[in-house]
């Protein structure tokens, strides 16, 4: 008897011929007759009818690998919209985050943060008029002279005040900021969260930074009928002062994660503390915490020290008929001129009294940089870079980016954009001064795309859009 047959391979149709029953091709290959006859010794069939049923499995193998396949793809669209689902999203976000983040630093390690450049750069930048413009030179910083004026002595304190707790509330991953001034907003009645806030000042929900100008923004375009100040160079006795006075005061303060993010993580991270009370027996203070929960008491040693790291800058929202008070407490400090003379007095006596604080060096830097002081700004900020700053210092604060650039030291901020960068990869302050650095190195492309990229981490970045607007304007 003679079969018209395919041969196969692998599931391929191969060739075709004539075949006589208990004759099989020696081909490499060609090895569906084979089956054919395995499947005619296993099921007692008709050789013929052993063919037919050998093609249809072949079918069949084809038509699971399609099913599987689909399956797959319905799997993986469900898994992408369950994700999506906010309860879920919640939950595994920050994990999904954390395990990107240590991959990352896997293919690309973070060190600590670079120190500054051996010898002093300085350049001549390129300013709008035929007058040459004169190298920046460096001289020592002076020492600088208390001109504050004597306060009179306040009243007496209560021992312990503790003011209504608002609704706490539990903060999205890095987002202390929206949630606490969810919380203090709170405190005056309002009715919105944390994601009411995030929409305004964190469109991009992987900024890891909202820092205190945005929130001061939120308040006077959103809850216009309150009142906002923010200050630097605070102090315990002030904190109680505002709280005695019914106005809770929040705080941006250091804050230590529990486990790494990356191999050599430093664990030190920014954090805002809304302060609602003290008890000076203890010698505590009381406040809404968005992380670890509400009313914590903190031991007002810590409380100093976590919040000397950022300049000991407070956030003050209050009624409009409260200013007055406000006023009598802050005193000179209420001229913001005369708070930033205040705050750098008291980095430059720290840097005096412990010349080994990083934080000291860079707030006199900080406070330096807000007077246009950029060369004495570069030798403090210079001096807390040798000591040693936090690896994610730059994440939070950018007063190096604008000293380094005003003196015109691009190596340097080209280094520290690249590591903030590395840090935090989301950063839109970081990717600006990086941008800026490029565009005075002569790589506008490559700026307008650092510039671009900030927008579209925060499309409201009103520096990045100027940025923008400048380079593309003057090619």
């Amino acid at each position: 008897m003679i079969f018209h047959v395919r041969y196969y391979n692998k599931g391929c149709v191969v060739g075709a011929g004539h075949l006589k029953e208990g004759f099989w091709p020696s081909r490499v290959g060609f090895d569906f007759p084979r089956k054919a006859l395995t499947l005619q010794k296993a099921l007692n069939l008709p050789f013929t009818q052993a063919l037919q049923t050998n093609d249809k499995m072949g079918i069949m193998r084809k038509l699971t690998i399609v099913y599987f396949l689909a399956a797959l793809v319905f799997l993986a669209v469900s898994a992408g919209l369950v994700y999506r689902w906010p309860p879920v999203y919640d939950r595994l976000s920050w994990r999904i985050d954390f395990a990107w983040t240590y991959v990352r630093s896997l293919l690309n390690p973070i060190r600590a943060l670079p120190t500054a450049k051996p010898e002093p750069q300085t350049i001549v930048l390129e300013l709008p008029t035929e007058t040459p413009a004169p190298t920046p030179t460096r001289t020592p910083a002076p020492t600088l002279q208390s001109t504050a004026t004597l306060l009179p002595s306040p009243t007496a304190l209560p021992a312990i005040i503790s003011l209504p707790a608002p609704a706490w509330e539990k903060q999205d991953m890095n987002n202390c900021g929206p949630a606490s001034l969810t919380m203090y907003l709170r405190f005056y009645g309002w009715q919105g969260d944390q994601q009411t806030v995030m929409e305004v000042v964190k469109p991009f929900r992987e900024d890891r930074n909202v820092n205190v100008e945005e929130l001061a923004y939120f308040v006077r375009t959103q809850a216009g009928w309150l009142n906002t100040q923010y200050r630097v160079g605070g102090d315990l006795d002030l904190l109680r002062r505002l709280v005695a006075a019914g106005i809770p005061v929040m705080v941006e303060e250091s804050f230590y994660f529990e486990e790494p993010f990356w191999s050599g993580d430093d664990l030190w991270a920014a954090h805002y503390f809304l302060v609602t009370g003290y008890d000076l027996a203890d010698k505590t203070f009381i406040g809404q915490d968005s992380f670890r929960g509400a009313d914590q008491k903190v031991p007002e040693t810590t409380l100093d020290q976590y919040w000397q790291a950022f300049n000991r800058v407070y956030i003050l929202i209050y009624l409009p008929d409260q200013e007055e008070t406000v006023k009598t407490i802050l005193g000179p400090n209420w001229d913001m001129d005369f708070n930033r003379q205040h705050a750098m007095e008291v980095a430059q006596a720290e840097t005096q009294k412990t010349p080994d604080n990083a934080f000291a060096w860079f707030n006199l830097g900080t406070n330096l940089t807000y007077f246009e002081r950029y060369i004495e700004a570069t030798d403090a900020y210079d001096k807390a870079r040798l000591i040693g700053l936090p690896q994610r210092m730059l994440r939070y604060q950018f007063g190096p980016f604008i000293a380094y650039f005003h003196t015109g030291q691009m190596d340097d901020l080209l280094t520290l954009t690249e590591y903030a960068l590395k840090v935090t990869p989301s950063s839109e302050e970081a990717l600006l001064w990086y941008g800026w650095a490029l565009y005075r190195q002569g790589k506008t492309s490559a700026a307008v795309e650092s510039f671009q990229a900030a927008l579209e981490r925060n499309p409201t970045y009103q520096d990045a859009q100027y940025a923008l607007d400048f380079v593309q304007t003057n090619q």
